[in-house]
């Protein structure tokens, strides 16, 4: 069995201690493995009446698990008001993520579920990184570069090639390297943490029809399918590159395991659209499991009970399939 898994809860002021404890409340009709939250216990008293137990040590929460919300406390605060998020509210989350990777970095923890945070928050207290994925990987030891954010719901995968970049500069944003570097941790990721032993990599292209041969656009001709071929020449089933406005019906998707998108949207579009519910963010290439609901914040409806707690129950529930996988087969 493996270590009980450690959610950060992430901003107090958000959703995050809401879909946490309504994730506890649900642990038995979901079969959950064990967890215990990271955070502020005051902001799981505004949202929730339930049970709670404060732990000092994460072998404590397997027992408690079955009668209590388990929670180790991250340090004060400050005031906690759902909605509004403060510079308090996002040191505890910055807190809350540190403790949590360390924790399953050392063992303690047999992976990290990380909830909604707010980056302009986490800017306005010096934070540095784009978003939480590159955090998780540098204090991993792992460069941005060889983290890859994939989204993942029960009827598809998908993965962003360029991420928190303005559409004007991701086409002199991608090139050859970034395909096969983000395409290699892909796969072995999706063996690693899904048990696909030979995944089907799908590319879209970045241009209207996949450029149509050229005529709107060469990037797909000059960069994509180049990538492509040599994927292939490794021994990675990759195809494409296909136009993105047909790769994501249901027949298509019966074609391959992951989507490859060149930008942010092309690939957060559809798995919102089809799971914004049960979306689920993990992050390959770390030596750790990390997961993540795929929502923000939702700063409006926090403290008003209208929080839907099916994205963290997926988290869980991925992060658990996961590190059991990996414990299994050490990979």
């Amino acid at each position: 069995m493996i270590a009980p898994l450690a959610v950060a809860m992430g901003d107090s002021a958000g959703v995050g201690p809401e879909i946490t404890a309504k994730a506890w409340k649900a642990r038995e009709l979901h079969s959950l493995a064990p967890f215990f939250a990271v955070g502020d216990p005051r902001a799981i008293r505004q949202v929730w009446d339930g049970p709670i137990v404060q732990i000092t040590d994460p072998e404590e929460a397997t027992s408690a698990f079955a009668r209590a919300l388990p929670i180790l406390t991250v340090g004060d605060g400050g005031e906690v008001v759902p909605g509004t998020p403060n510079d308090s509210t996002a040191r505890a989350a910055l807190q809350s993520l540190e403790i949590a990777v360390g924790l399953a970095s050392a063992g303690a923890a047999g992976g990290v579920v990380t909830g909604p945070v707010s980056k302009a928050q986490l800017y306005g207290i010096g934070f540095t990184y784009p978003g939480q994925t590159e955090f998780v990987a540098e204090r991993c030891g792992i460069s941005g570069e060889n983290a890859v954010m994939m989204l993942a719901g029960p009827t598809l995968r998908v993965v962003p090639l360029t991420v928190h970049l303005a559409i004007a500069d991701v086409p002199g944003a991608l090139s050859i390297e970034l395909i096969l570097a983000k395409a290699r941790v892909t796969a072995r990721g999706v063996l690693r943490n899904f048990g696909i032993e030979r995944p089907r990599l799908a590319f879209a292209g970045l241009n209207p029809h996949a450029g149509e041969g050229g005529a709107i656009g060469r990037e797909e001709i000059d960069i994509i399918l180049p990538a492509i071929e040599l994927l292939r020449a490794e021994g990675i089933d990759a195809i494409g590159p296909f136009a993105a406005d047909a790769m994501f019906h249901a027949r298509a998707r019966a074609g391959y395991d992951v989507a490859l998108c060149p930008y942010h949207d092309q690939a957060l579009i559809p798995i919102k659209t089809l799971h914004f519910d049960e979306g689920v963010n993990i992050t390959l290439g770390l030596p750790i499991v990390r997961t993540a609901p795929d929502h923000g914040t939702a700063f409006g409806i926090a403290g008003k009970d209208q929080a839907h707690p099916g994205a963290m129950i997926a988290a869980i529930r991925m992060a658990a399939s996961a590190a059991q996988r990996r414990a299994d087969t050490a990979l």
